[in-house]
C-alpha cells in the first residue's frame, strides 16, 4: 500500500508540474518607429557608434563629479520612497513564494489520544464500559492535484508580478539617480544666479552712490538719481529670492537623500561642477525595451496571460487528495505494535455543473490582458517620446548657447559703451540702465541654459534606462 500512495504522489506531482491552459505569449509589436525622429531638432545629436551604451555604462561613471556620487550613494541607502519599492520587492517574492508551495502537498504528522466511558445503553456489551484510543498519523490534507494547470497559473501570474516589482524598484532607483543629480545642478545654478545677482549689487551700488554725489552738487537730475535707486533696488529683490531658491533647493535634495547633506558636498556654482559624460542613444528605439518601467509593464502582461489560464482551468474538474498513514490502539503502548497499522485514502473531485461566475471571469481575464496590453503600448510610446524631447534638446542646444553666449558679449560691450557715453556727458542714464538690466537678464538666461544642458544630460541617461545598476 505504501509503494502504490508513493506512485500515486509521484504521478500527482508530475502531473501538478505539466502545462497549463494559458495562451501562449508573444511579445506585441512595438507601438512606436524603429528609428529616432529626424529633422532640424536633431542635427547636433550625436550618435556616434564609439560612445558608450547607456545599458553598460553605470551611475558612477557617468556622474563623475565626486560630491555627486557619494549624495547618490547616500539618497540610495537613505531615501525613504526607494526603501519601500525594496520592500515591496520582498513583499512579492514571499506572495510568489506562497502561490508556489500551492503545487507540493502539505503533509503534516498529528497525533491524538483520549478515553470515553460508554453507557450501557450504548455499549454494544450491553453493558457500561470505558473505550480508550490512542492515534498516530502522517498525511496529506485536502491537497488539489494540479491536472488542469489553474495553481500553476496563479504561480505563474505570482512569479510575473514579483518581477515586475523588482523591475518597479529598479524605475525607483533611476528616478531617484536622476532626481538628485538635478536637484544637485539646480542648486548649483541657483548658488551662481545668487552669485551673478550679489556682484551686480555691487555694480548698481557703486554707480549710485557715483549719482548720488552728482546730484549733492547739483551735476545729475534727480530722475537719474531714482533710476540708479531702481537698479539697486532690483538687484536686492533678486538676491533675497535667490536665496529663497538655494534654500528650496537644499530642502529638495535633503528629502532625496532622506538626511541633511553634508555642507562640503554642496556645489557652490556650476562651473565648480564636473560634467556628466556623453552618451549615444543608439541607433534605433529598441533599446528603450529594457528600460525597467517597460519591463514591469511587460512582466505585468504576462501575468494577465497567466491569469487567463487560471480563470479557463476554472471550466475542468478540481481534484482533491487527502489521504493519511498511521498506527492506532487501544493502549497507549500498542502504537507501534504489529497489526496496528492505520491508513486511509480520500481523493475528491468536484465538478462545474452550473456556476454563472466562470464565463464572466474568463471575459474579464481577457479584457484585463487588453488592458494590461494598452498600458504596456502607452508605456513604450512615453519612452520613445521622452527620449525624442530630450534628443531635440541635445540637438538644438548647442546652438543657443553659442547665441546666448554672444548675446551676453554683445551686451557686456553694450553696457560697458554706455556707461563710458553717459560719464562723458554723452548719453543719459536711462541707456546705462537699460544695457545693464539687458546685460544682468541675458547673464541670467546664460545660467539657465547651461543648466538646461547638463540637465538634459541627465535625463536622456535616465529615459534611455540608465542609472538601474
Amino acid at each position: 500500500m505504501k509503494r502504490n500512495l508513493f506512485i500515486l504522489l509521484c504521478v500527482a506531482i508530475t502531473f501538478a508540474g505539466g502545462c497549463t491552459m494559458a495562451p501562449k505569449y508573444t511579445r506585441p509589436e512595438s507601438p512606436v518607429p524603429a528609428d529616432w525622429p529626424e529633422g532640424a531638432a536633431y542635427t547636433g545629436t550625436k550618435t556616434a557608434t564609439n560612445l558608450p551604451a547607456v545599458s553598460e555604462l553605470k551611475w558612477r561613471e557617468f556622474f563623475a563629479d565626486e560630491r555627486l556620487q557619494k549624495l547618490i550613494e547616500t539618497a540610495l541607502n537613505n531615501n525613504r520612497d526607494l526603501r519601500l519599492a525594496a520592500l515591496n520587492v520582498e513583499r512579492a517574492r514571499g506572495l510568489y513564494g506562497i502561490q508556489r508551495a500551492e503545487l507540493l502537498p502539505p503533509v503534516y504528522a498529528a497525533g491524538s489520544g483520549g478515553k470515553e466511558r460508554v453507557p450501557a445503553d450504548l455499549s454494544s456489551t450491553g453493558s457500561a464500559m470505558t473505550a480508550e484510543r490512542y492515534d498516530v498519523n502522517f498525511g496529506i490534507s485536502s491537497w488539489e492535484i494540479d491536472f488542469f494547470g489553474r495553481i500553476r497559473s496563479l504561480k505563474d501570474q505570482a512569479l510575473e508580478e514579483f518581477l515586475a516589482t523588482q523591475e518597479a524598484r529598479r524605475s525607483s532607483q533611476i528616478s531617484l539617480v536622476s532626481a538628485v543629480a538635478l536637484a544637485y545642478l539646480s542648486l548649483a545654478a541657483d548658488q551662481e544666479a545668487l552669485d551673478l545677482s550679489r556682484s551686480t549689487l555691487a555694480a548698481q551700488q557703486e554707480s549710485y552712490d557715483l549719482i548720488k554725489k552728482s546730484y549733492d552738487v547739483g551735476v545729475a537730475t534727480q530722475l537719474e538719481l531714482y533710476q540708479a535707486q531702481t537698479q539697486v533696488d532690483t538687484a536686492r529683490r533678486d538676491i533675497a529670492r535667490y536665496i529663497q531658491q538655494v534654500a528650496t533647493d537644499e530642502n529638495a535634495l535633503n528629502l532625496l537623500l532622506g538626511s541633511p547633506a553634508p555642507a562640503a558636498l554642496l556645489p557652490a556654482d556650476l562651473s565648480s561642477v564636473v560634467l556628466p559624460g556623453e552618451i549615444s542613444p543608439g541607433m534605433g528605439s529598441e533599446v528603450l525595451l529594457s528600460r525597467p518601467d517597460i519591463l514591469q509593464a511587460e512582466h505585468r502582461l504576462k501575468a494577465a496571460y497567466a491569469n487567463i489560464g487560471a480563470a479557463r482551468a476554472a471550466f475542468f474538474p478540481r481534484i482533491s487528495l487527502t489521504t493519511t498513514i498511521g498506527t492506532a490502539s487501544s493502549e497507549l503502548s500498542g502504537l507501534f505494535e504489529s497489526g496496528s497499522r492505520t491508513w486511509s485514502f480520500a481523493p475528491q473531485a468536484t465538478i462545474p455543473i452550473f456556476d454563472a461566475r466562470i464565463w464572466p471571469a474568463l471575459k474579464v481575464s481577457k479584457v484585463d490582458r487588453e488592458i494590461v496590453l494598452t498600458q504596456y503600448e502607452k508605456t513604450i510610446q512615453t519612452a520613445f517620446r521622452e527620449t525624442a524631447d530630450a534628443l531635440a534638446v541635445m540637438g538644438t542646444m548647442e546652438e543657443r548657447l553659442s547665441a546666448q553666449q554672444s548675446l551676453v558679449h554683445a551686451l557686456s560691450e553694450t553696457y560697458r559703451l554706455s556707461n563710458e557715453r553717459y560719464t562723458k556727458g554723452i548719453d543719459s542714464y536711462l541707456g546705462v540702465l537699460v544695457a545693464h538690466r539687458s546685460l544682468f537678464v541675458a547673464q541670467q538666461g546664460l545660467v539657465a541654459l547651461r543648466l538646461a544642458k547638463l540637465a538634459n544630460q541627465v535625463q536622456l541617461y535616465a529615459v534611455l534606462g540608465g542609472g538601474a545598476q
